[in-house]
């Protein structure tokens, strides 16, 4: 940050800004340092596993060093492989266990709004503005004919005579009590 206003014309650096350079140098300086390390670090593991060649002598001294070198390919190669293999374990393990986690916290459901929409614009939202697609589902219910029901009133009779019937039942009922 830098003053703006014009009393400070000769634009000096706030107390900030001299901080923050500060660490960046120190930031700088370790990342050089950090550069080295891996280096040397490399040159010293180099030394360690690949020893100088010593390719003078004759056939024979050769086919020594190379079945050396082929030994100690094969053996890195297995090295690798199991470390690989311990890894690929692993991976799977952290997968499982996440799995598992989230099994046990559960999924929350989002609360969902109701939305009213007509099948129409909801074709039109999921096939989009370029199908035309109309549906008219009351066109496919099915049509129902009011008929007015005419009671015959021959059925229902002398509602007199219905009543004296119903006495001689009665009677039937209290003579045998």
């Amino acid at each position: 940050m830098f003053c703006v206003s014009a009393a400070c014309l000769p634009c000096q650096p706030s107390p900030s800004s001299s901080s923050q350079s500060l660490i960046l140098q120190i930031a700088a300086q370790w990342l050089e340092q950090e550069k080295k390390d891996s280096v040397e670090a490399k040159e010293n593991h180099l030394s360690e596993n690949c020893p100088d060649l010593d390719l003078c002598g004759d056939q024979a001294a050769l086919m020594e060093t190379c079945k050396k070198l082929q030994a100690l390919i094969d053996r890195l190669d297995e090295e690798r492989y199991d470390a690989e293999s311990k890894v690929g374990k692993a991976d799977k393990e952290i997968e499982d266990l996440k799995i598992k986690v989230v099994d046990l916290v559960g999924v929350k459901k989002p609360a969902l709004k109701k939305v009213r929409m007509s099948a129409d614009s909801m074709l039109q939202a999921l096939l989009g503005s370029k199908h035309k697609v109309t549906m008219d589902l009351r066109s496919s219910l099915k049509q129902v004919k009011k008929e007015v029901k005419e009671e015959s009133t021959e059925a229902v009779g002398d509602w007199r005579k219905n009543i004296e019937d119903k006495a001689d039942r009665k009677k039937m009922f209290e003579t045998s009590g």
